[in-house]
């Protein structure tokens, strides 16, 4: 699945969902690295040596076809479906079969064999046979059934608040959903084809896997039947439906079909997301060397898809925040969530991880071939700045945890989506790639693919592969990056020795060396950049401790280690200033510059300032210039919010966001006037919600106008109504509370699901100290009705942080009944706030922080009268 929506580039993988939460009803965990659902509970594997450690279950038959015949009913959320699977069994006559079935009501069971029973649990359903069946004879089973699901098949409709005209349904197999709507063998180690035929209002759309065989409305129950066959065998958490009210848009990428659905309210701004699709299709079948291996690809956004998007066969669900207006300019994009969703359909689906614990294989490669399309659509500057990005602040931070990248004593596969598959599984790949050189590279991946096409594998077959392609051992690679955890802590000191014109270099590991962390081997590349030219030399680290002597014609200006970029490590490199300021002048070495910068932010010398201002106006990447930005609010001294301010005209928007972002780090009251009067300037709203975020720190007059004026805007997705709740809650005055309730009673519909449950918590935070909160308590109840799980739990919370005791027998109720886990849990702890015996907030200091801003504008105003009455005195006695 996909790093989610982010600012939707190859970098917003990380942004919108950063937090790991479990969504209730609809049973997802969220990965804050991918944002992609996984699962909370559940059947992840089995434990065969009772050492907790996870291997793929035995397969007793072999699947060989799914068929899935589905009535949706939209109005009661419930899913009618006969299922009919072929199989055959493996090693031993098969007396029984037990299949996956969480939930599930059975309807009848027959088959090609005779059944003389079955049972249905919770969690499964077992089918006895009167006869074995005998090892390799085909037979089928057919199994009629229905339920209301919980998780694996999911509604959007209006009475759950969403636009009638946007009403649709759709599926989430990974990792173990399917089993939720269906019966079946959930787990990637068995693969079969697959048929979908959806009956649905002969309005609506169905979307699913594979080829569409037919489309035509019943004469006799007036339902469009739509029928669609997966030819080419495929895991069972890769079978998709998805049906409603939906719009298209078509491309062609050489001969592979592509289409774009989405929900009608959206379709004015569709193309800005579907608008790099072929050109990325184009660039991976190149890369990758291996044809596209499916007969068409479709996208299809979904109304609140608690994850960025999930990369089933042929057609990928996506999150609807991945529509967005060309007004954000390239603030947002697509390009980075459609890209490695796409890279699935060669890593994850053409080639599938064999379990859980080799991940990586479907996610290490997805997210570095996404970094590699953005080397290809904005140059290899792009590419490095995703991979440090990756390093910097998703890898390198994870100091203390032992896990390794292929590790099976996880107790679910959620625990598995985490930085380990993704951004240190790409990173694995990088040095990979760095070591064998391009073409080699190339050639072993494709020869990966092609060897293990339609199969799943573990980590063995892509080393495998590469050592036989290559000729090359990598046992000590694969077995320190994969099979061990962490990353090496390297600490590098040089000095030059003038008489004998010599380099004398240092490198140390200093991490701690047990059973879970090796000793690392690598090569220590280094640069030394003279007024001449540059040396470059690279010894092999293998030990603790190394020393080495380079000499060089002349005293080096800079010496860069890893300057190619091809090493995870976490590096500790002092330099002087001026050998940084060398460095971060250096428009060919993308990383030099960022690493300059990373040295240079910790010091608050004006000579700092000065160049790191000089980099945020003149650099030639806008990478270089938004970490510059970031530096100069870290320094946080007069100079730089005066070098910040100095630099908001910026060509790039992500740059401009950034600096504005910084400029918001600050607190200058001084100020607001000029802050108010760029939020009105400003015609990209991503910047000018930063900007009124900023504002929540300041209590004026002005912003109380302008916070009043943005309650009432009209924007995409209303993102400046939420920027000026999201700055009504920092500000906790509760002057603003019948403003607020206001606008939510009167504009409910108007905001985004997030939105209406941020506005819900703001209202109860900024109302309890007021005497009377009647009113929104009442409010607040009302939202319980909400279908919408984010909506119903932003309101329990709201009760909790009100403080309004009547609401207490209510939320009792709700914890109760509430069938859903974070419902309940919501509940639960809003119960706690209220019975606890916490101070209450003090509204004085609300008034107190507005008497300071407002004594010290008086004191501002004082000394520019003194001034000015001084200047008055001067010119007289002159």
């Amino acid at each position: 699945m996909t790093h989610r929506l982010f600012a939707l580039g190859v970098f917003s993988f990380l942004a919108v969902f950063s937090t790991i939460f479990t969504a209730s009803a609809e049973e997802y965990r969220i990965c804050r690295y991918c944002g992609e659902s996984h699962d909370a509970a559940g059947m992840f594997g089995v434990d065969l040596e009772g050492d907790g450690r996870r291997y793929a279950p035995i397969r007793h038959i072999d699947v060989l076809h799914i068929k899935l015949d589905v009535t949706p009913d939209f109005t009661n959320r419930t899913v009618s479906c006969v299922t009919t699977i072929k199989f055959i069994p493996l090693r031993e006559p098969l007396r029984t079969l037990t299949l996956d079935a969480l939930d599930i009501s059975i309807d009848g069971v027959r088959g090609s064999a005779e059944i003389s029973d079955y049972s249905s649990t919770k969690k499964d359903l077992t089918i006895a046979f009167a006869e074995p069946i005998p090892v390799g004879e085909e037979a089928f089973i057919e199994i009629a059934h229905h339920n209301q699901p919980t998780g694996g098949f999911y509604f959007r409709t209006p009475e759950m608040g969403y636009p009638a005209e946007d009403v649709h349904c759709w599926t989430q197999g990974e990792s173990h959903f399917a089993r939720h709507w269906f019966p079946c063998f959930d787990y990637p180690n068995e693969r079969s084809t697959t048929e979908v035929i959806c009956r649905v209002p002969k309005a609506m759309s169905v979307v699913s896997n594979g080829n569409k065989l037919s489309d035509k409305v019943d004469a006799e129950s007036g339902l469009r039947v739509v029928h669609w066959l997966h030819d080419k065998p495929h895991v069972n958490y890769l079978i998709c439906l998805v049906a409603g009210n939906l719009e298209k848009l078509e491309k062609m990428a050489g001969d592979v079909p592509l289409g774009f659905y989405t929900q009608p309210s959206w379709k004015e701004h569709a193309e800005n997301s579907f608008s790099d699709t072929a050109d990325i299709m184009n660039f991976f079948q190149k890369e990758i060397g291996v044809p596209y291996p499916w007969p068409k690809y479709d996208q299809v956004t979904i109304a609140d898809f608690l994850a960025g998007g999930m990369e089933n066969t042929t057609i990928t669900t996506l999150t609807d925040q991945t529509i967005y207006s060309s007004a954000t300019e390239n603030v947002k994009t697509s390009h980075g969530l459609d890209a490695h969703e796409m890279a699935h359909q060669w890593f994850g689906d053409y080639v599938t991880c064999v379990d859980w614990s080799h991940l990586w294989l479907n996610e290490g490669f997805a997210t570095y071939y996404t970094h590699l399309y953005e080397g290809h659509k904005s140059g290899r500057d792009a590419m490095l700045y995703g991979l440090y990005r990756d390093a910097s602040g998703r890898i390198l931070t994870q100091t203390g945890d032992k896990k390794p990248i292929v590790w099976n004593k996880y107790t679910n596969s959620g625990q598995q989506f985490d930085y380990r598959a993704y951004p240190k599984g790409s990173w694995v790949l990088h040095m990979l790639r760095n070591r064998l050189g391009d073409d080699l590279y190339r050639e072993c991946v494709k020869t990966y693919l092609e060897r293990n096409a339609l199969k799943s594998v573990a980590t063995p077959a892509l080393q495998s592969t590469i050592e036989e392609v290559s000729g090359r051992s990598f046992d000590q690679f694969f077995d320190q990056w994969v099979y061990h955890a962490r990353f090496p802590d390297v600490k590098i000191s040089y000095r030059w020795l003038p008489n004998e014109k010599l380099a004398h270099l240092t490198l140390e590991q200093t991490q701690e060396v047990n059973d879970d962390v090796l000793l690392y081997s690598f090569p220590a590349t280094f640069r030394f950049d003279g007024k001449n030219g540059s040396v470059t030399k690279t010894f092999q680290a293998d030990g603790k401790k190394h020393e080495w002597f380079v000499p060089l014609a002349e005293k080096p200006e800079v010496v860069r280690f890893d300057p190619d970029y091809a090493l995870l490590a976490r590096v500790t490199f002092e330099k002087p200033n001026e050998m940084l300021f060398a460095q971060l002048k250096n428009q060919d070495d993308v990383i030099g510059r960022l690493w300059a910068i990373e040295q240079l932010e910790k010091k608050k010398s004006d000579d700092v300032v000065a160049a790191l201002a000089d980099a945020l106006r003149n650099d030639s990447f806008y990478g270089v210039r938004r970490e510059a930005a970031d530096a100069l609010e870290k320094i946080h001294s007069d100079k730089a919010f005066d070098a910040l301010l100095a630099s908001t005209e910026q060509s790039d928007a992500r740059v401009r966001l950034q600096v504005v972002d910084a400029i918001g780090g600050f607190y200058r009251p001084e100020k607001v006037s000029d802050f108010i009067e760029m939020v009105r300037s400003e015609a990209n709203p991503a910047i000018q919600s930063s900007l009124v975020r900023s504002l929540g720190k300041y209590h004026d007059k002005e912003v109380d106008r302008l916070l009043q004026e943005l309650l009432k805007s009209e924007t995409f997705r209303n993102e400046l109504l939420s920027a000026a709740v999201a700055a009504i809650n920092a500000r906790r005055d509760s002057d603003m509370a019948g403003a607020l309730m206001a606008t939510i009673e009167s504009r409910r519909d108007a905001f985004t699901t997030g939105g209406l449950a941020a506005a819900l918590t703001t209202l109860a935070r900024i109302s309890e100290n007021l005497d009377d909160t009647s009113a929104q308590r009442k409010l607040l109840l009302a939202q319980l009705s909400d279908q919408r799980t984010p909506v119903r739990k932003g309101a329990l919370e709201a009760l909790g942080l009100l403080g309004d005791v009547e609401a207490l027998s209510v939320l009792e109720t709700f914890a109760e009944t509430a069938d859903e886990t974070e419902a309940e849990e919501a509940a639960k702890k809003a119960i706690e706030e209220l019975r606890s015996d916490k101070p209450a907030a003090p509204r004085e200091l609300t008034e107190l922080r507005k008497l300071i801003d407002e004594l010290k504008k008086q004191n501002k105003q004082l000394t520019e009268d003194i001034d000015q009455l001084k200047k008055k005195v001067e010119a007289k006695a002159g």
